[in-house]
C-alpha cells in the first residue's frame, strides 16, 4: 500500500517554523517507508489542510496517516480533527488520525535534554536537584490542554529543587505569576523550559519580552537565569510521530 503521512501544525507566519517543519519532514520520510511526507497548517498561512490533502492524492497515494502536530489536545487539534476528517471523506481518501504529541514519555525527556544543553551551553555547574525549573507553556481555554500539560511538568519534579509551571496566554498562572513563585523560594540558578515546539512568533518575541517584564521587577544579584532552547527539530520528535502513526495504523489494521 501506497500510504502518505501529514503532518497537521497549528500555523505560523515566522520562516523558522516553516523551516523546522520542512526539516522534520526529511527526517521523517529517510526512516520511514511512506511514499510522501509533508505538513500542513491548520490556519495562519498556507499550505492549509485541503492543499496538504489534495497534494498527498497527486503523489498516488492509497491512503493518508495523519498526525495532529500538536502538544496537547486542545480546541485546534479537535479542529484540525474535524476538518481532516470532512476533507478526506469529501475527497474519498482512506485516512488514519494519530493521537497528537501529548501524554508520551519523549516530552519531559526533551525538557531534559534542553536543560542539559543549557547547562553545557552556560557552564552551570550547580547540580539538577540545586537549579529551579520554569516551565512556560503556550495556554488554551481547554482543561484538557493544561491538565496534558501539567502532566508532563510533574515528571520532571524528582530531579529538580523546584518545578514550577506557567502560560503565556489564556490560562494561570502567567508568566509574571510563575517567575514571582519562583523568586520568593530564593532559588540561586533558575532554568526556564519553553515548552513550544516552532521558532514562532512567542519564541522570538512575546515570551522573552513577558520573562524580562518580570524579571525586572526583582533584585538579581545573587540569583543565576538561563533560558533554554524550545523543542524545535529534533531525533526524538521523528521517533514519536513514526510511533504514533504506527500505532494509529496497526488499531486500523486489527479491525
Amino acid at each position: 500500500m501506497n500510504r502518505a503521512l501529514l503532518l497537521i501544525d497549528r500555523g505560523s507566519r515566522e520562516p523558522e517554523a516553516k523551516e523546522e517543519l520542512a526539516q522534520l519532514c526529511t527526517m521523517i520520510k529517510d526512516e520511514s517507508e511512506y511514499v510522501y511526507v509533508d505538513h500542513c497548517f491548520l490556519e495562519v498561512i498556507p499550505p492549509y489542510i485541503e492543499e496538504g490533502i489534495n497534494r498527498c492524492i497527486s503523489n498516488n497515494v492509497d491512503s493518508i496517516t495523519v498526525m495532529p502536530y500538536f502538544l496537547y489536545p486542545g480546541m485546534k487539534l479537535k479542529d484540525s480533527v474535524k476538518k481532516t476528517a470532512r476533507i478526506c471523506y469529501d475527497r474519498k481518501i482512506k485516512v488514519v488520525i494519530t493521537k497528537p504529541l501529548s501524554y508520551h514519555t519523549t516530552l519531559d525527556s526533551l525538557i531534559k535534554d534542553r536543560i542539559l544543553s543549557a547547562r553545557e551551553k552556560y557552564k552551570i555547574v550547580l547540580a539538577d536537584d540545586k537549579c529551579d525549573i520554569l516551565v512556560i507553556g503556550h495556554g488554551s481555554s481547554d482543561s484538557s490542554a493544561r491538565t496534558a500539560f501539567v502532566h508532563t511538568v510533574n515528571k520532571l519534579k524528582p530531579d529538580f529543587r523546584s518545578v514550577t509551571f506557567c502560560f503565556l496566554e489564556l490560562d494561570e498562572p502567567r508568566i509574571a505569576n510563575g517567575i514571582e513563585k519562583i523568586i520568593s523560594s530564593n532559588p540561586n540558578t533558575l532554568i526556564i523550559v519553553p515548552y513550544f515546539l516552532h521558532k514562532g512568533a512567542h519564541i522570538k518575541n512575546d515570551v522573552v519580552k513577558d520573562i524580562n517584564s518580570a524579571l525586572a521587577n526583582y533584585n538579581l544579584e545573587n540569583i543565576q537565569v538561563y533560558i533554554t532552547e524550545h523543542f524545535g527539530v529534533d531525533h526524538k520528535l521523528v521517533k514519536l510521530v513514526l510511533e504514533r502513526a504506527k500505532e494509529a495504523e496497526g488499531k486500523v489494521g486489527r479491525k
